[in-house]
């Protein structure tokens, strides 16, 4: 076998896929661009850093055992392999296929051919074994199909079982249905045609407590307390019905639908009973006379009538039909005693008295009286009450106290007190112990994860299920009342003052209305009632708000239209301007208690920024006039500070005199130009003041982002004002530098008069104008003198003004000392060149006198100087430390080298 699988090795010479042909032609390629090649090989290893890795032939190889061998990608794979290298790596991998085949053959080879031994006489033995497996199946199959018969039989049994099984549990049900609609007819007295004179007796035997009959009134006051507990009973009954009876539908039966008008007729006749019973009850409470002819216990019974009666109503979820029954018993008859169209105009009643309620601790539990406040209440405080707690006497201590309203000189604070005491007394504790019911039943029904109320959503409060007596009831009744009675009074917007008396009255009356609800839920369920959402939208805030912008954008307007602007002198931080006046007025009124409404406050916060933006613009305005009726006087009295032109000759110092009117209007103009800087800074402390202490207190609240925005723009508004504050400044700056240089002027005399003097000798004190020059910065800032226009800026602006002031002095006083100093050199330079003519005494006596005229004018400089100097510390200038003054110091020292 071996021979003959070595005679193969002839056919596995051949090449089926040509590779000596392109063996060869690549050999070519490869000694063309081997070169190449190799260098680019080179470069590929300097970037990878690492040699290709070579993976020898295996049955493992991927593009080997592919269904379909692809030529170009298992080359593409070992580029890295020469062709011939190629060629004998798939020649040894061949020689090593070929002998793994072999061994396979030959070691199989043995079982192969001992098969057909082993296998011989077999086929008599299975027909042996075959014989007896036909009369097996056939028994196997036999018993199977007496098997399923059996157990098909079974399955029917026990469906038909099952099936009378669910028939007698129906069964059962519908007899409890008809037992229960049977007993609750004969509990209520509801004659039942179908119900004998015998049944009728077995069933008034049970235990149940039958109330007499509705017309026998003698024996309601005996029975009412059980009249009370047997509604609670059937109450239990009838919901035990209804749960059978949503079981029963539910498998669509028959009976149910016959039997339901004797269930609609049970609970017609319960809810009306249980309605009569819970009138008589809340009369018998609520009756004016009620606690002169009622004792303590009795009052105790009929809350606990009260209390199980609303419990019952929980129990059934005809809580709409509780509350129509408060309304029309006990709030609809107030109300319409209470609320007409004249109601506002009568006068108030000898039964309410207009002191405030003592309690009945004695003089010492009277409350104090809360502090006045001075500005107006925000959204979140809301409107609490104008004075102290005052409780009414005799109420309980653990229902919420109502907090009257000042009902002094307000018709609407006496009705709306009426309203609050009739709450307190006849409402709340109806509303404390519904509520309490409410909570239980709530708690109840989420452990359970269930409900079982016949009724969810009758009547007003849709999807509420518990009592909502101060919305649906209280509020509803209330608020329709003053919508339709009293409307066209309350909501009157056409006078702004008491329309704003009115509005903080309501909602000081709402506020004290919440406080008496049981709890918060009930207080957002009053919130959410259409007739609420539709008494707040009847308030014409827009209206109200137009009116107070026309009130206090007309009177603003009117100030910034006058004509003249006269600066009055400003006392105990008042403003100096009526305009400046006027403004601060709005803009406090916008936010004063009287006006202000927190609804509002986007508003009247939009109208603050305009105000201030208004004042701005007028601001502008009344710059631009000033400067034009206080155009500089004619060009000959002109000077540039800093850089003057040439002075006149010393002889002619009158020539710069200013005249009378431009003296007067300089004069105007540093009134105006002081008044405005100092109302500018007080109307920035008064509204930064305002917006720490009132604004920012009353705007609603907002993230930190939106509050530094508002800040931020507020801010904004003042800098704006700010921005005048720097050109205001540097016109007085100008006209006090004006008028100091004015005063310099006979600082040019100087010499002429030393030289015309007959008494000639040396000067012990400064020059008579030298205290004059600073004189109109002092007088400005009223220094030495009573008043001055800038007498409130000299805290902040007295150094910086005076410094600047000096500054600009000082470099004329330079100025005029440098021109004196060229006409005398120019005088020496004449006189040298002139020839000396015969003298009979000669010339020695005049060159002497030339000299000592000369020193004792440098010494009257240096005094005038020195003088100058202790004029400008007097105004806190650092004199020791100006570089102008030092300049001017070293000029007046300085020698001629001559």
């Amino acid at each position: 076998m071996s021979g003959t699988l070595s005679s193969d090795g002839d056919t596995s010479s051949r090449d089926p896929f040509r590779l000596d042909r392109l063996a060869d032609e690549l050999a070519n390629r490869e000694s063309s661009y081997h070169a190449t090649q190799r260098h680019s090989d080179e470069f590929d290893g300097e970037e990878q850093g690492e040699l290709p890795e070579h993976i020898p032939l295996s049955h493992d190889d991927e593009y080997l055992t592919a269904e379909v061998f692809n030529v170009e990608e298992f080359l593409l794979a070992r580029s890295h392999t020469s062709l011939p290298d190629l060629r004998a790596e798939l020649r040894q991998y061949l020689a090593h296929l070929k002998e793994e085949l072999v061994k396979l053959i030959n070691d199989d080879y043995e079982a192969f051919i001992s098969l057909s031994t082993d296998l011989r006489d077999e086929g008599a033995r299975l027909g042996r074994l075959k014989q007896p497996l036909g009369s097996l199946k056939e028994n196997v199959l036999e018993s199977k199909q007496e098997l399923q018969a059996i157990q098909n039989e079974i399955h029917d049994k026990l469906t038909k079982r099952a099936r009378l099984r669910e028939e007698k549990a129906l069964l059962h049900l519908l007899l409890k249905i008809s037992e229960y609609v049977t007993r609750l007819e004969s509990l209520l007295l509801i004659t039942s045609p179908e119900q004998s004179t015998k049944e009728s007796m077995e069933l008034n035997s049970t235990n149940f407590l039958v109330y007499p009959g509705h017309n026998d009134e003698t024996s309601d006051e005996k029975f009412r307390g059980n009249r009370a507990k047997h509604l609670g009973r059937v109450s239990a009954e009838y919901t035990q019905l209804l749960y059978h009876v949503r079981k029963a539908r539910a498998e669509k039966c028959a009976f149910v639908n016959e039997v339901q008008w004797r269930i609609d007729r049970v609970q017609s006749t319960l809810s009306s009973d249980l309605d009569q019973l819970f009138a008589q009850v809340l009369t018998l409470l609520t009756d004016p006379k009620g606690d002169s002819r009622g004792t303590e216990l009795e009052r105790s019974k009929w809350i606990a009538d009260l209390t199980e009666c609303l419990r019952t109503y929980d129990v059934l979820g005809l809580w709409r039909d509780a509350e129509d029954v408060i309304r029309r018993e006990v709030v609809r008859p107030f109300v319409k005693k209470t609320i007409y169209p004249g109601a506002l105009m009568a006068p108030p009643s000898p039964l309410v008295p207009h002191t405030p309620f003592h309690l009945s601790g004695g003089p010492d539990a009277m409350p104090s009286a809360t502090p006045v406040h001075q500005i107006p209440y925000t959204p979140f405080t809301a409107f609490v009450p104008k004075q102290g707690v005052h409780r009414l006497s005799g109420s309980s201590s653990d229902l919420p106290q109502v907090h009257l309203l000042e009902d002094a000189d307000d018709s609407l604070a006496r009705l709306y007190n009426q309203l609050l005491r009739f709450v307190e007394r006849d409402i709340g504790r109806l509303m404390d112990i519904a509520g309490k019911i409410s909570m239980k039943t709530s708690e109840a029904r989420t452990e359970n994860g269930d409900d079982l109320s016949p009724n969810t959503d009758n009547g007003v409060g849709e999807g509420s299920k518990e009592f909502q007596i101060l919305a649906n009831v209280v509020w509803d009744e209330l608020g329709r009342s003053i919508m339709d009675e009293i409307g066209a009074v309350v909501f009157a917007a056409g006078r702004p003052n008491e329309f704003r008396k009115h509005y903080e009255t309501t909602q000081a009356f709402f506020r004290t209305l919440e406080l008496l609800a049981p709890s918060m839920e009930a207080v957002e369920a009053m919130r959410r009632h259409p007739t609420y959402l539709a008494f707040e939208r009847r308030w014409q805030l827009p209206v109200y708000f137009q009116l107070r912008w026309k009130e206090i954008v007309g009177t603003l307007e009117e100030m910034l239209s006058a004509a003249r602007l006269e600066p009055i002198a400003p006392k105990d931080g008042s403003f100096a301007m009526p305009q400046s006046s006027a403004t601060w007025i709005a803009i406090s009124a916008c936010w004063s208690s009287d006006i202000y409404i927190p609804e509002l406050s986007h508003r009247f916060w939009r109208l603050t920024l305009q105000i201030l933006s208004r004042y701005k613009g007028w601001m502008e305005e009344s710059l631009a006039s000033i400067e034009t009726l206080s155009r500089a006087p004619p060009s000959g009295q002109q000077e540039r500070v800093g850089t003057p032109p040439n002075p006149p000759r010393a002889s002619t110092p009158g020539g710069d005199i200013p005249s009378a009117e431009t003296t007067a209007a300089d004069d105007a103009s540093l009134r105006y130009y002081a008044a405005a800087i100092i109302d500018i800074k007080i109307m920035e402390t008064n509204v930064l003041t305002l917006w720490r202490q009132v604004i920012s207190m009353m705007m609603p609240d907002t993230s930190d982002d939106e509050e530094f925005q508002t800040e931020d723009a507020l801010r904004e508004s003042i800098s704006a004002l700010i921005t005048f504050v720097a050109p205001l400044s540097s016109k007085i700056i100008a006209i006090l530098t004006k008028r100091c240089c004015d005063g310099l002027l006979p600082v040019r005399s100087i010499p002429s008069q030393f030289r015309a003097m007959s008494n000639k000798r040396n000067p012990t004190e400064p020059s008579y104008f030298v205290s004059s020059i600073l004189r109109p910065v002092k007088q400005f800032f009223a220094i030495g003198v009573p008043e001055g226009p800038g007498s409130l800026l000299k805290d902040v602006f007295l150094k910086s003004y005076s410094t600047e002031i000096f500054n600009n002095v000082t470099q004329r006083y330079i100025s005029y000392l440098a021109a004196m100093k060229k006409t005398e050199e120019s005088l020496k330079r004449l006189k040298k060149g002139k020839k000396s003519t015969f003298s009979l005494f000669g010339n020695t006596a005049n060159a002497n006198d030339e000299g000592k005229d000369e020193e004792r004018i440098r010494s009257q400089m240096i005094l005038d100087a020195d003088a100058f100097g202790k004029e400008g510390e007097s105004l806190h200038v650092e004199v020791d430390t100006n570089p102008h003054f030092l300049v001017l110091k070293e000029m007046v020292f300085a020698t001629d080298p001559e």
